[in-house]
C-alpha cells in the first residue's frame, strides 16, 4: 500500500481519491432532494456515507486525519459551493482570483498576484463550476455564447470565457466582494493619502464639487469612490449606477441601479445611458456612476452642468489629462457630431476634480495626484495640481519609497468651500509628508 501525499500540494494522486469519492457519493444520493436541502442540514448524512467511502479507499491508501478532513471539505464544496475555488474566497486577504486554465490560478494578495496549489481537475470539472456561476443568475455559457459576466450571491464579479475563444481552456476571472469596507482613516494609515488631501476631498464632497477618480484596472478605483461618497450628507438623495453592483453606500436615501446584459435572443440590454437618463428624472441630489466608459459621458456632463451638483463617478485613465482626452473618445461614442471644443467646454464647466490613483510596483495603492480643472485656453482644458505623490525609490525589500506634497497652490474652490463653511488653513496646501 503506497501512502497518499500531502493534500497541501494537490497530486494527481489526491484528485484521484477525491474525484472517486465524489462519483461514488453522487451515485448514492438522491439529488432532488440534496438540491432543496441547506449545506448545514445535509452535513451530518453526507459526512457518514463520505467517512463509508473513505474507509474502502484507505485499504488501498491510508489516510490521515487530515486528510480525511480535506477530503470532507472538499467533496462538500463540490456539492453545493465552487470547489476548489472555496477556500479561496474565504479567505480575506485574497482579492482577486484568476483561473488561467484548470491546473493553473493565481490569486491577487496585497496588491501582488502569486500562484495557488488549488487546481481543477480538468477542463470539464472548471467547466462544470462556471455552468454552476452562471445557471445561479439566469445566464448560459456555451460556444454560441462564449463569454459572460455574473456575481456570486456575496456580490463577487464574476467574468468567464471559454474555447473557442479561450485558447487553452476555460478561463475565469472574480474580483471579490469586501464585506469590510475600506474607510477614510484606513487609507490615511495605509499611507494611501495623507491627512491634510483626505480633509481636503472631504471638504470638496461635502460642498458638492463634482469629482472624476481616475486610475488604471485593479488601482483602487471603487474603493475611493465608496470612501468619497461616505462623505455624502444622510439628508441627501443618491442614486447609483454600475455595470456590476460594488459601491455600498453607507447612507439610507440611496436608490441603486444595475446594468442588465442582453437576453439569450440578444434582446433585453438595458445600458448605463439608459440608466443616467431615468436617474435624472427621478430628483436625485447625486448621481453617483460607478465608471464612466462610453456614450453616457455626455449625459454624465450634461447632468453634472445642469444642477446635479456634487456627483461622482471614475474613469480609466492613467494621468489626469489622459482622462480628459478620454472624456473626448467617449462623448464620441454617442454620434451627436459635437465639435471637440465644445465637448471640452462641456468637461471643463462639468469636472471640478479628478483624483488620480495607482497601485505602485509593490502592491501598495497611493493617490498620485488631485488635480483642479480652471477652465479653458484656446481649445485646452487647463488644470493645476494641487497635491501630488513623488516616488523616489525603492527599498531593498522592494517597497516603494517617496513623498506626498502640497504645490503651494491654493486651489480656485476655496471660496465654494468657505461659502459652504470649509475654510481650510493656509498651510494645508504647502505640507510634505515622507513615505518609506
Amino acid at each position: 500500500m503506497s501512502s497518499l501525499p500531502s493534500p497541501s500540494r494537490v497530486p494527481s494522486q489526491y484528485q484521484e481519491i477525491k474525484s472517486r469519492v465524489h462519483e461514488r457519493l453522487l451515485a448514492r444520493l438522491n439529488l432532488e432532494r440534496l438540491s432543496q436541502l441547506k449545506r448545514e442540514d445535509a452535513e451530518p448524512e453526507l459526512r457518514s456515507v463520505i467517512g463509508t467511502l473513505l474507509s474502502l479507499e484507505a485499504e488501498q491508501h491510508p489516510l490521515s486525519v487530515a486528510e480525511r478532513e480535506t477530503i470532507y471539505k472538499d467533496v462538500l464544496n463540490e456539492l453545493f459551493g465552487l470547489g476548489p475555488l472555496e477556500a479561496l474566497l474565504a479567505d480575506p486577504e485574497i482579492s482577486d482570483i484568476l483561473v488561467n486554465r484548470a491546473d493553473q490560478i493565481y490569486v491577487e494578495k496585497r496588491g501582488m498576484l502569486e500562484p495557488v496549489d488549488a487546481v481543477f481537475k480538468d477542463d470539464r470539472h472548471l467547466m462544470r463550476i462556471i455552468e454552476r456561476i452562471v445557471s445561479t443568475v439566469g445566464r448560459r455559457i456555451d460556444e454560441s455564447s462564449p463569454m459572460v459576466d455574473a456575481r456570486l450571491l456575496d456580490g463577487s464579479r464574476v467574468n468567464a470565457i471559454i474555447p473557442p475563444l479561450a485558447i487553452d481552456g476555460p478561463c475565469v476571472s472574480i474580483r471579490k466582494f469586501r464585506k469590510d469596507k475600506l474607510g477614510p482613516e484606513d487609507l490615511v494609515r495605509g499611507q494611501s493619502i495623507t491627512r491634510p488631501m483626505m480633509d481636503f476631498l472631504e471638504a470638496c464632497v461635502a460642498a458638492r464639487l463634482n469629482i472624476i477618480v481616475s486610475g488604471g484596472t485593479g488601482a483602487g478605483k471603487t474603493t475611493l469612490l465608496n470612501v468619497l461618497s461616505g462623505f455624502i450628507s444622510e439628508k441627501e438623495r443618491v442614486v447609483t449606477i454600475e455595470d456590476a453592483a460594488e459601491l455600498t453606500l453607507r447612507q439610507r436615501h440611496v436608490v441603486r441601479l444595475e446594468t442588465r446584459p442582453a437576453n439569450i435572443e440578444g434582446k433585453g440590454a438595458v445600458k448605463q445611458r439608459q440608466l443616467v437618463i431615468n436617474a435624472l428624472r427621478m430628483r436625485p441630489d447625486r448621481v453617483v456612476l460607478g465608471e464612466i466608459r462610453g456614450e453616457e459621458a455626455i449625459d454624465m456632463l450634461q447632468a453634472m452642468n445642469t444642477g446635479h451638483d456634487g456627483s461622482l463617478s471614475t474613469v480609466h485613465a492613467n494621468t489626469p489629462r489622459d482622462a480628459l482626452y478620454r472624456f473626448d473618445t467617449m462623448v464620441a461614442m454617442a454620434d451627436l457630431n459635437l465639435p471637440d471644443k465644445a465637448v471640452r467646454q462641456q468637461v471643463a464647466s462639468a469636472i471640478n476634480l479628478i483624483v488620480q490613483i495607482a497601485r505602485m510596483s509593490d502592491g501598495s495603492r497611493r493617490i498620485t495626484s488631485i488635480s483642479e480643472i480652471t477652465g479653458m485656453e484656446g481649445e485646452v482644458i487647463t488644470m493645476q495640481e494641487i497635491f501630488m505623490f513623488e516616488k523616489t525609490g525603492l527599498t531593498e525589500q522592494g517597497r516603494v519609497t517617496g513623498r506626498f506634497r502640497a504645490s503651494g497652490v491654493r486651489p480656485r474652490v476655496s471660496e465654494r468651500l468657505a461659502a459652504s463653511g470649509f475654510r481650510l488653513p493656509p498651510e494645508m496646501f504647502e505640507h510634505v509628508q515622507v513615505v518609506q
